[in-house]
């Protein structure tokens, strides 16, 4: 009697685990999106190229670029085992490389247009260390091509590593949600001024290539009737209708992309203690960021952001991409929105209402500081165009321009200084400074690498002291600005507690 073996595959996770390939159907895609890529090259080798050798020239690289996107999607394979994921790739030049999964921070699911055809996504898995050329960094790999289902799946092994989570995500109630996009706050848009840098950079663009390609645009017959209307108009009802004609166009372009980017917008909490962000039209982007590994919030709110009541709130983890606008970063935890909105996003995710919580003001001597800092760099700029204009490189009316900015920089000073606010409530550490980009951070105390009593000549002259709280998540440092150094020193103590102690004792004695 013959007994039949059953053979059990290895299971994922472990370090039999078995490779899995990217998925087929981005061969579909990946040649075309190469053939776009060396259009500038093989149209270069065919139109300005003298001889057939330029030409072939042109063909090669063509076919060259064809077939390295194409081997990558043949080659590439992946697996997961206990203590890494491991990708391997290349037919002619072969790479591998393996990421320990201890310390991977984030998997960042994203959908294209390219992808979205057919139900595909990048699945980005980073540590959190980035490096300052393009393309991805050393310790992030990209999986350009999988399913949606298989980036979620990955998402989910990776980030949630204990043993129990598949029993107690199948036992726990489903997710919470904490915020969606509303249609309303579409309102906000136009004051986040995003619409400023398309027409600017587009702007630009445009000069560039004329510029290169010695074209003058006023030889067009439209743009000359537009100069010609603008000639025959009196100076100040031209500059009225330039503005307002620059102000539509960058409402509707700034609306526009708040629609592309937040549109179906979603902020929620999973079982196994991950907040999940969902947002995006034509490209999508999922982003899961693990409480265990958040240290904080902000709130920012930029000067037309503020004025209208609005402000955005992004989160301060541990391993998240922190660029100059978070918007386009994994930190987002809320869009433009109403303020009030914003800081019950920040209550729910830290679990403190720290909106109730006052801010403590600052001394008098912190306005002294703002005001002079303010004026005293107008008043410099506009002596330096006084002497260009009394050497003859420049007119009188720009360092007249700038003595009529003295009052406004005399305004944004005292605005600086009203926004300066501390407090310590519960578990966080809260600061608040900035005019014309105000923030207001509340960093976890247990999360914090120490902490910095910093003074320069003129603040000890003035009795005042600014506080670094550096902290591994965020912008690395958060600041407590022109606080009174008696004041200072107790809030230092109280949030690193036993840190300054000796310090302040020491004082004491010699006191």
């Amino acid at each position: 009697m013959s007994t039949t073996e059953v053979i059990t595959p290895p299971a994922e996770g472990t370090q039999d685990a078995p490779w899995h390939h990217l998925d087929r159907r981005m061969l579909l895609i990946r040649p075309v999106l190469d053939l776009v890529k060396s259009l500038p090259v093989l149209l270069g080798a065919l139109l300005f190229g003298h001889g057939e050798p330029w030409q072939w020239i042109g063909l090669v690289f063509t076919a060259i670029a064809v077939f390295t996107g194409v081997s990558h999607v043949l080659t590439s394979r992946y697996r997961i085992t206990g203590s890494q994921v491991e990708w391997h790739t290349g037919l002619l030049l072969r790479k591998q490389r393996a990421i320990p999964r201890d310390r991977i921070r984030t998997v960042d699911v994203t959908s294209e247009p390219k992808h979205r055809l057919f139900s595909l996504a990048a699945a980005r898995i980073g540590t959190g260390r980035h490096s300052h050329g393009k393309g991805p960094g050393k310790d992030e790999l990209v999986l350009d091509a999988v399913t949606i289902a298989e980036a979620q799946r990955l998402r989910t092994l990776l980030l949630h590593r204990k043993a129990e989570a598949a029993s107690e995500e199948a036992a726990a109630p489903p997710e919470q949600l904490i915020a969606a996009v509303g249609k309303r706050w579409l309102r906000y848009a136009p004051f986040t001024l995003s619409g400023l840098a398309v027409v600017g950079a587009a702007v630009g663009t445009v000069y560039h290539f004329a510029h290169e390609l010695h074209f003058d645009p006023i030889q067009f017959s439209l743009v000359q009737v537009v100069v010609g209307h603008f000639a025959d108009t009196p100076v100040w009802l031209s500059l009225v209708l330039a503005a307002a004609g620059l102000l539509v166009l960058v409402s509707l372009l700034s609306i526009g992309g708040y629609v592309l980017s937040f549109w179906n917008f979603r902020l929620t909490r999973e079982p196994a203690g991950t907040l999940h962000v969902r947002r995006g039209l034509i490209t999508t982007r999922s982003v899961s960021i693990e409480e265990d590994r958040l240290r904080g919030a902000e709130i920012r709110e930029p000067l037309p952001l503020r004025l209208a009541g609005g402000a955005r709130c992004v989160a301060i983890a541990a391993g998240l991409r922190e660029g100059k606008s978070a918007d386009k970063g994994g930190s987002l935890l809320l869009p433009p929105a109403p303020v009030g909105r914003a800081h019950e996003v920040v209550a729910e995710v830290l679990g403190e209402d720290l909106a109730a919580t006052p801010l403590a003001r600052h001394p008098r001597r912190a306005l002294y500081r703002r005001l002079s800092r303010a004026v005293l760099g107008v008043l410099l700029l506009a002596a330096a165009l006084y002497g260009l204009a009394w050497l003859g490189a420049l007119p009188d009316w720009p360092w007249q321009v700038a003595l009529v900015l003295v009052p406004v920089a005399a305004l944004v000073g005292w605005d600086r200084y009203r926004s300066l606010g501390h407090a310590l409530t519960g578990r966080y550490l809260v600061t608040r400074s900035g005019s014309l980009d105000r923030g207001t951070a509340a960093v976890r105390c247990d999360g914090l690498t120490g902490i910095v009593v910093e003074r320069s000549y003129f603040q000890r002259r003035a009795g005042l002291v600014t506080l670094i709280a550096p902290v591994a998540a965020g912008k690395g440092r958060y600041h407590v600005l022109d606080v009174g150094e008696a004041d200072g020193l107790a809030l230092a103590d109280r949030a690193v507690p036993g840190l300054l102690t000796p310090f302040l004792t020491a004082d004491r004695r010699g006191a």
